[in-house]
């Protein structure tokens, strides 16, 4: 048996300006033999397509990968480029593999494509006909529309926020698919929606009541005859289009009807539970979280992780403002992996030891709260390259470009990045040279990755809401293609 694998995903901050165009995507897009080659062992979903071909000896066609992790929009171009790709690998391949594994995120968009996901999968049916066996793995955080399911002969979605189980989502689609294809059984999908549009920072699936209603679909997968498969999609509410939300999906062996019912069940739960699955009690301002950050830091024995979960780009300047405004008492704080291209190329052109004037970070668009005038002295500037060890993309090469770590005054340490990557492992402390208990605050920027790594790491995790683009009341939004009529819009 062979099987082409290919994956094109973004999840795609469709307020943002600009969009995240060819070049953004080139920086990790792999083909071919390098596709293969490059993510295999690694914790991806296309990583764990590549362990069911091991293991159940089928060789695997590398077609081509490009993803950019959370951005702006993908540009008009790079859609046409990376579709066309897989699409035109498939007609070379045409008659010689049986099937297709394909990663897609799920909440893919275009300026001018607000189901750009279904679209990929509508291309690639234009190409292969409607019969032809596609499986596809889905972020969690997918906005998953009817038309996307009706395209693929099966799918699954990460059951887990942080995404500590990509590659097992890859082999759970691939298995699936397999043994159809040997004939051991048939696939069916039911699929359902209760219209819910909840807020990524609520999506951390250690969260109550979100843990019990994802264990329900864990009971349910073991204990009723014929389930196979549930996906919960949590949905990504920064994507302004028509699915934004959440959604599940049901795969049995062949019974329509039992995925069905399975589906609509848990709709109804999830729609039962709406109001509860926002936890706006965990989140504070951004006064009050310092200051609860302070208090707690006098007395702690790891260092306080303060969260800027609103920050969609990673440069955001309000809790860094704040916390360089303050008397600080003597803490020391370290705000890792901000995005400013420009002041990690001055601070490389600078060199270690220097001192330089920066506008610092808050340049993505007018929501990031402005840039701030420092004067900063690096400690460490250079090119950089990690190799993941955390336990996401756990093995996975990513290149981070200008970087630079500076200490900006008043007990602050800043470490810069000029290509998109969250702080959401070990990594920026252990491949920099410093370690987490010297700090007494971090400032991360995430909204659920973060936990595996920084839940154990740290005393406490506060929440700190700002004016971004990533809020928790998503009511601010302007949005003009979602479902005004689903929870919290309409009660």
């Amino acid at each position: 048996m062979r099987l082409a694998i290919a994956g094109f995903a973004l999840e795609s901050v469709t307020f943002l300006p600009e969009t995240t165009d060819i070049p953004d995507f080139e920086r990790g897009a792999l083909r071919g033999p390098a596709l293969v080659e490059g993510l295999a062992g690694t914790n991806t979903s296309l990583g764990g397509f590549l362990e069911v071909c091991k293991a159940e000896e089928i060789e695997p066609v590398g077609l081509v990968w490009a993803g950019a992790g959370a951005a702006a929009s993908a540009s008009e171009a790079a859609f046409d480029k990376y579709v066309g790709e897989i699409v035109a690998g498939l007609a070379r391949v045409k008659g010689e593999v049986d099937g297709l594994l394909l990663h897609l995120h799920g909440a893919l968009a275009t300026p001018s494509r607000r189901n750009a996901d279904a679209q990929v999968l509508q291309a690639i049916r234009a190409e292969v006909g409607p019969d032809f066996p596609i499986a596809v793995a889905f972020d969690l955080h997918g906005n998953i529309g009817p038309d996307v399911v009706d395209a693929a002969t099966v799918l699954a979605g990460y059951h887990y926020s942080p995404h500590t189980d990509m590659a097992v989502t890859g082999k759970r689609a691939a298995r699936m698919l397999n043994a159809r294809l040997r004939g051991e059984q048939g696939l069916a999908m039911g699929y359902a929606r209760p219209g819910i549009i909840l807020p990524s920072i609520f999506s951390a699936t250690c969260l109550e009541p979100l843990a019990t209603l994802m264990q329900h679909a864990r009971d349910l997968e073991l204990h009723t005859p014929g389930v196979l498969d549930i996906s919960i999609f949590c949905g990504f509410a920064y994507a302004d289009v028509p699915d934004c939300g959440m959604s599940m999906v049901v795969v049995t062996d062949g019974d329509a009807g039992l995925a069905q019912r399975t589906a609509d069940r848990l709709a109804g739960l999830a729609r039962d539970w709406r109001s509860v699955l926002f936890r706006r009690e965990l989140v504070l301002d951004v006064a009050t979280g310092v200051s609860q950050a302070l208090e707690i830091a006098g007395n702690a024995s790891k260092p306080v992780c303060v969260l800027e979960h609103a920050d969609r780009l990673n440069d955001s300047t309000y809790t860094l403002r704040e916390l360089l405004a303050r008397d600080l008492g003597g803490a020391k704080v370290f705000a890792p992996f901000m995005f400013d291209p420009e002041s990690a190329a001055a601070c490389v052109a600078a060199g270690t030891g220097a001192s330089i004037d920066l506008q610092l970070c808050g340049k993505t668009s007018p929501q990031a709260g402005r840039p701030l005038n420092v004067t900063a002295k690096v400690i460490w500037a250079g090119e950089k390259t990690v190799k993941v060890t955390g336990p996401l993309y756990t093995g996975a090469t990513f290149k981070l470009g200008n970087a630079a770590v500076l200490d900006v005054g008043n007990g602050v340490t800043v470490s810069l990045i000029s290509i998109q990557w969250s702080a959401i492992d070990r990594d920026p402390f252990d491949q920099f040279g410093l370690k987490p208990e010297d700090f007494d605050i971090i400032l991360l920027r995430s909204k659920t990755h973060f936990r595996h790594v920084y839940t154990p790491l740290c005393e406490e995790i506060l929440i700190v809401d700002t004016p971004d683009w990533g809020p928790a009341d998503v009511t601010t939004l302007p949005y003009e293609f979602a479902d005004r009529k689903s929870f919290p819009f309409v009660a």
